[in-house]
């Protein structure tokens, strides 16, 4: 081949979206050449995905005019050729605008092609003795195969001009027989699983997300081991994890303690290892009992202080979280959502003429879990830089007394029937977890974002007043 020396590592985008041509500086002399043909940083670096590689492959084809596909396979793939040359046709068949777009072109070993999971993909030796070389990113296996979604060569719609005509060229039965485009149905993308969809949050994100795979304890209960390892996790590409341990008062006793770190920590460990496996991204919730409260308010990046054991197992799962490149932690403080939380409490107690003690020295702000699964969606789908994000609704910092006294003023009670206590005269008699003084989390990471949360007030109005 004709060996350039000047030619510099360089990736374009075609008309399919993420499938990418790369051009790779071929080095020779006298003696042959040799190529960097997967170089991880520096491809990366120029945007081709960090797609994790764990399978190397290659086919030898001893003649010009094989001609192998279409195929379009569940996972990524890095192809190239050690040897020859090929003609390469690649046709979208995933779920989507771009469906049935084509895209093609000769490769030699000084291009490379990246090829994303459900893009259809095939090629024609133009020489004899061609090498062809591929990375995946899963494990190939005869069950995969039920995966797959495949073309015919010879679709009239892709209408791929073949350099040697497919009546020429020698092809497998199997190939051959595959259908024509009006036939096939199209890959569909990777799945989202929520866990813990039967919470509050869970409520909210099953509403957002229909299509998604929601998941309550009873199909996986993060404690259970078994139950995390039984999963199908093939296809999975985001996983939500709203489940947890949340009964902080009990998670200080021998039983809870234990049962807080088994699902709190060890169940996300297991998460993670599973998102690392299938490449998927994350999103974890997080909490304000990560701190100990002693600052007005919360940035992301603060050190972890907890002061109980649910804030200590919050804190080791956000850490474990953090390994993972594709991850959100999303930390949030006193939720509220449909079922058992404080607004709904004290609404309970106004309408049955309860006069209640609310502590006023534990500071924050409410989340409804409406606006939380929306601001998930949001960090999903804006393709925001991964990491930690804090997410309440906005306003002022208020008590729980204050927030105790406007739902009595929202039910038509006088809020003076909220007489207000100190959390030491609360707690006197009682096994209570230590909280954080102060909740109160900084906004302006996710604002900067593009997502601007509801005023707090705004939403307590709506919760209480449903329908109206």
């Amino acid at each position: 081949m004709l060996v350039s020396m000047s030619r510099t590592l360089s990736v374009t985008t075609t008309a399919i979206p993420g499938l990418l041509l790369l051009d790779l500086p071929v080095h020779g002399d006298a003696r042959g050449w040799l190529k960097e043909n997967w170089q991880r940083a520096k491809m990366t670096a120029l945007g081709l995905p960090d797609f994790g590689p764990v399978q190397h492959t290659v086919a030898y084809n001893a003649s010009a005019g094989v001609t192998r596909g279409i195929h379009a396979e569940p996972w990524d793939k890095f192809i190239s050729v050690a040897a020859g040359r090929m003609f390469g046709a690649w046709v979208d068949l995933r779920e989507g605008p771009s469906f049935g777009s084509v895209v093609t072109a000769e490769v030699g070993p000084d291009t490379a092609v990246f090829v994303p999971r459900g893009v259809g993909n095939s090629y024609q030796t133009l020489e004899d003795d061609t090498v062809y070389s591929y990375l995946v990113n899963d494990h190939w296996s005869a069950e995969s195969l039920a995966d797959y979604t495949y073309l015919n060569l010879a679709d009239e719609t892709a209408a791929i001009h073949w350099p040697i005509p497919l009546s020429q060229a020698i092809i497998s039965a199997a190939d051959a027989a595959h259908p024509r485009l009006a036939e096939v149905s199209p890959m569909p993308g990777r799945r989202t699983v929520i866990i813990g969809a039967n919470g509050q949050l869970g409520s909210s994100l099953r509403a957002l997300l229909p299509d998604a795979v929601a998941l309550g304890r009873a199909e996986l209960d993060l404690a259970d081991p078994d139950s995390v390892d039984r999963f199908d996790w093939r296809g999975v590409g985001t996983i939500i994890n709203a489940a947890g341990y949340t009964a902080v008062d009990a998670a200080e006793t021998p039983q809870g303690r234990a049962d807080c770190w088994r699902i709190n920590v060890s169940g996300v460990a297991r998460l993670v290892a599973r998102a690392r496996q299938q490449r998927a991204r994350l999103v974890h919730i997080s909490s304000d009992y990560v701190f100990d409260g002693t600052t007005p308010e919360h940035a992301e990046d603060e050190s972890y202080s907890p002061l109980g054991v649910y804030g200590q197992t919050k804190a080791a799962a956000d850490a474990l979280v953090a390994t993972l490149d594709a991850h959100y932690i999303v930390r949030t403080s006193w939720v509220v959502g449909a079922g058992s939380n404080f607004v709904a409490t004290m609404a309970a107690l106004a309408e049955r003429g309860v006069n209640p003690a609310v502590v006023d020295d534990q500071i924050g702000r409410l989340t409804f879990t409406d606006d939380l699964a929306a601001a998930i969606l949001h960090l999903l789908g804006s393709g925001v830089p991964f990491g930690c994000y804090n997410m309440t609704n906005a306003g002022p910092a208020q008590s729980w007394a204050d927030i105790a006294a406007r739902v009595f003023e929202l039910s038509g009670r006088d809020p003076a029937d909220v007489s207000r206590i100190s959390t030491e005269v609360y707690a006197s008699g009682k096994q209570l977890a230590p909280r954080p003084r102060h909740s109160t989390l900084k906004l302006d990471k996710l604002i900067a974002t593009g997502f601007n949360p509801a005023a707090a007030d705004d939403r307590l109005i709506a919760y209480l007043s449903p329908g109206q």
